[in-house]
């Protein structure tokens, strides 16, 4: 790819919605695939132009990743343009910051050093960086291994129903079992009970974070993408706000309609703590309003882009070239912030399922009615349907993943009276 007259190579890690939303913005830009490597094949990077996926069995643990990527420097050598390592899951980004030392000879990586996202990354010292940072989080309490497998069962501080999600998010990658979710939110004692055994039965070894749920739907939660230059300085940040999620359990949590919003306060306070810690490179949060106190209660910090974030680019603020301006055009040393959504005459719906899905299951609420109103003006689109990337098979694969996500939606769909 080539940048006024300066070349440069983006890799991405990954075969899904978020490794095609950041193919997809290159190719908006510099109308050239993507090379893509990744252990197996998604449905979202089938039958594309923007991505030239490679598939490694494997790929996603050491000490496969690490080996291969050995052979991938040698392929990269000989490249005098930058080549921009991006990783679009959390293995991934824990995998190339772990490993950053012995790949930056060859590859540009805008990841943390690798003792610092692994802190990040474990939501229990999370909250202790919120604490030493005065952001707002749920009531919490920690629960080991050792006191769920105890003779006594857990105490419970908190009225149900509750919310309980484990603390090592990479590790709870690799734990499965039926009923596995993201995230529970559990309504009795009955059911917390025989969740925590069976996570544990099922190899997890971290800690387990139980909250207090915080009332209110999807339409309370806010999701907030941000870029942070080589030199810790925040350079853009883009607030979406959700209003309805994924019903599935193995993708609760999952957006699938965002409206982008302006909140000087998120912004403020989430900019000064990423500064205050050198951050570097992409982050992505999740928050929800509590009504109780009016404050915005922050879950979790991803130490990569969201899986919905190509709602940014779709606002008018392309996610991946902020890298490009970082590292390849040198644009960002001396260029203030960018604060998204300020113009409400740009704004564009976001949408990870079809209309009509948006339209039966959104809350009715003013939100929902601006929505609808940039659907009407065709303000609105996908990650997935991209008019240049469509081909017959295509065509077919997303009617197919459109069906999926009405027929789960008809399934699972329950309304939350928070």
């Amino acid at each position: 790819m080539e940048t006024n007259g300066v070349k440069f190579t983006p890799v991405l890690l990954g075969s899904d919605f978020n490794v095609y939303g950041m193919a997809r913005s290159f190719y908006e830009l510099y109308h050239e695939p993507v090379q893509a490597f990744a252990s197996v094949q998604l449905a979202p990077t089938r039958y594309t132009k923007v991505v030239n996926l490679e598939l490694i069995p494997g790929f996603d643990e050491d000490p496969v990743w690490i080996q291969t990527m050995r052979k991938l420097k040698e392929r990269y050598a000989d490249h005098p343009e930058p080549v921009i390592l991006i990783g679009c899951g959390d293995g991934y980004a824990e995998l190339i910051s772990k490993h950053k030392a012995e790949l930056t000879d060859v590859f540009i990586c805008p990841y943390i050093d690798y003792d610092k996202l692994r802190h990040l990354n474990n939501k229990e010292n999370f909250y202790k960086v919120c604490d030493q940072y005065g952001l707002p989080y749920p009531a919490t309490r920690i629960i080991t291994k050792d006191m769920a497998t105890a003779a006594e069962p857990v105490e419970q501080p908190f009225d149900y129903p509750v919310a309980l999600k484990p603390a090592n998010s990479v590790e709870w990658l690799d734990v499965h079992f039926e009923g596995r979710k993201k995230a529970f939110r559990i309504q009795s004692e009955a059911e917390f009970r025989d969740i925590v055994q069976k996570i544990y039965a099922n190899g997890y070894q971290s800690d387990l974070i139980l909250q207090d749920f915080v009332p209110g739907d999807d339409s309370n939660m806010r999701v907030l993408n941000a870029y942070v230059d080589q030199y810790h300085h925040v350079k853009m940040m883009c607030l979406g706000h959700p209003l309805l999620e994924d019903p599935a359990p193995s993708a609760i949590g999952n957006y699938v309609a965002i409206i982008p919003e302006y909140n000087e306060t998120i912004y403020q306070n989430i900019q000064k703590f990423l500064e205050a810690i050198e951050f570097t490179g992409y982050a992505n949060f999740d928050m929800k309003y509590d009504v109780r106190d009016q404050t915005f209660k922050l879950f979790e910090i991803n130490l990569r882009q969201g899986r919905s974030s190509f709602f940014v680019t779709l606002n008018g603020y392309n996610l991946a070239d902020w890298v490009v301006k970082d590292y390849v055009k040198q644009e960002l040393v001396d260029a203030p912030t960018v604060y998204g959504n300020q113009d409400e005459s740009q704004h564009a719906l976001w949408l990870g399922v079809p209309v009509k899905v948006f339209k039966q299951y959104t809350r009715e609420n003013v939100d929902k009615q601006r929505a609808l109103k940039l659907i009407a003006a065709g303000k609105y689109g996908t990650t997935y349907h991209y008019d240049q990337d469509m081909n017959l098979k295509r065509w077919a694969l997303l009617t197919w993943m459109q069906h999926n996500y009405t027929v789960n939606f008809k399934k699972y769909f329950a309304e939350n009276k928070g």
